[in-house]
């Protein structure tokens, strides 16, 4: 590993603005995480539509692999979560959604519990749900309808959830044992069902016996020592002083506190001048706030730079040539850290539950069902988040650090911060244990180009399940 020789000490009026940026920093990002807590966690939304799409996709499946995808009482695991998230937001304070007060009372009622069913009727009835599923309601609670007016009634909002509109029709038309059972499926929406199931569920769990065996081969050749030797991982030539400025200063100081505020105004004033409402205004909002977030410390590592000839490669190595090697690099790094993320994302579910403190940007993308606003949620999490934070923990802090402290040391205290950053106290594990899967892959490829690709897929296979998910 070579270094940038006898490096300057840093002026006196530097380490002091470098002390008070990491002193305000820490104060933000302990409040930030401790804040975490009180925000919803993204977990229960996905676990539920899981077992939604379970429920409807149980019938397209063939008997052999039903149980050991979907179980073999779906809806009964459904109502179970329901009933769960119940009684979440019962302890919090905070009311049920109309659409799960529903979905709970359509279950208890196929499951021939009447008077469980009719309790949550009465009960969305008072909290009142939207005006135009106040009639199904009504029907439901036993009004007087003809079979025509019961059948129309199918055409309310809830029809666009699939599973709902089954469930609503299982009660409303009260189909016999005959054939009238099966004017309730659609045959189509549970087909797609069962993929999106197979995309979220079964490829994953390939992926990750996949990424196991790779582990264990890179383990073994590292304990027999056939495992190649390590690049010269070259540092930029900035002091301890230099990123402390750089992370606490521009990257927390002035890009998560002081830019949302200088960038708001202009942004909202220059959406409303072009007529962009929602919720394109909010996919827009996002890009143009992280592109205000990376300029602070990218032009501030510029300045740290400019009077410095860089090495062939540049200082911050990302050497994308050749492509394929980088593309491959990425794909191995990826699959060999999924195990290792998903153990620790298990152990903290089982010990310590759901935390909750889920980013806010995977619920905007569960929930969003516009293409335009979906692109852009896209562009900032594919592609402008890993080329900003790789060129930052990965292209700075880690090498900085490994040379004063050693490479192992520069990983882990690198990946500490960069999962601390995400101010999420519930992902910090699992984000700790990403980071340090990026600064092994930054060390042992010398090439930061394979550790953006690798954090681009990450967060791209994520994106693709949350839309499939919400879709």
């Amino acid at each position: 590993m070579t270094t940038s020789g006898n490096r300057p000490r840093s002026p006196s009026w530097k380490v002091v603005l470098a002390l008070l940026s990491l002193v305000l920093s820490l104060l933000l990002w302990v409040g930030g995480l401790l804040d975490s807590l009180q925000r919803p966690s993204v977990g229960n939304a996905l676990s539920q539509r899981q077992l939604e799409l379970a429920a409807l996709a149980a019938p397209q499946l063939p008997v052999q692999l039903k149980e050991a995808l979907v179980g073999a009482v779906p809806e009964r695991q459904l109502l179970d979560e329901l009933n769960r998230q119940a009684k979440e937001t019962s302890t919090a304070g905070t009311p049920e959604s109309s659409a799960n007060l529903l979905q709970r009372a359509l279950l208890e009622a196929n499951f021939g519990r009447s008077d469980a069913a009719r309790d949550l009727y009465r009960q969305l009835q008072q909290a009142g749900p939207p005006l135009d599923q106040r009639p199904l309601v009504e029907a439901l609670l036993g009004g007087d309808r003809l079979p025509s007016e019961r059948a129309e009634l199918l055409s309310a909002p809830v029809s666009h959830q699939e599973l709902l509109h089954q469930l609503a029709c299982q009660q409303l038309l009260k189909p016999g044992p005959g054939a009238p059972a099966a004017s309730c499926r659609n045959e189509a929406a549970e087909r797609t069902a069962a993929v999106q199931l197979v995309v979220v569920n079964v490829l994953p769990a390939f992926a990750l016996l996949l990424g196991l065996a790779l582990l264990v081969r890179e383990l073994w050749q590292r304990w027999r020592g056939k495992a190649p030797a390590a690049p010269a991982l070259l540092a930029p030539p900035l002091t301890l002083v230099d990123v402390t400025l750089l992370v606490a200063g521009g990257f927390v100081v002035l890009g998560d506190l002081v830019t949302p505020l200088v960038i708001r105004p202009p942004a909202e004033a220059l959406l409303r001048a072009l007529q962009i409402g929602s919720p394109l205004a909010e996919g827009l909002s996002v890009v143009i706030f992280y592109l205000g977030l990376m300029s602070c410390p990218l032009l501030i590592l510029a300045l740290m730079l400019r009077s410095r000839v860089p090495p062939e490669g540049g200082w911050l190595q990302f050497r994308w040539q050749p492509l394929g090697l980088n593309l491959r690099r990425a794909f191995k790094g990826f699959l060999m850290v999924l195990p290792l993320v998903s153990l620790v994302g298990w152990l903290q579910s089982l010990l310590l539950g759901d935390p909750g403190g889920s980013n806010p940007l995977l619920e905007l993308v569960l929930q969003s069902d516009n293409l335009p606003t979906l692109l852009c949620f896209a562009l900032t999490a594919v592609v402008l988040a890993p080329l900003f934070e790789e060129a930052i923990f990965r292209g700075v802090l880690l090498p900085v650090l490994g040379r004063e402290f050693g490479m192992g040391w520069g990983i882990m205290a690198s990946s500490l911060v960069f999962g601390v950053a995400h101010l999420s106290l519930g992902e910090l594990p699992p984000l700790f244990v990403l980071g340090l899967g990026l600064g092994w892959l930054r060390w042992s490829s010398g090439r930061l180009g394979a550790c953006v690709l690798m954090h681009g897929l990450w967060n791209a296979i994520t994106f693709t399940n949350l839309v499939v998910l919400g879709s």
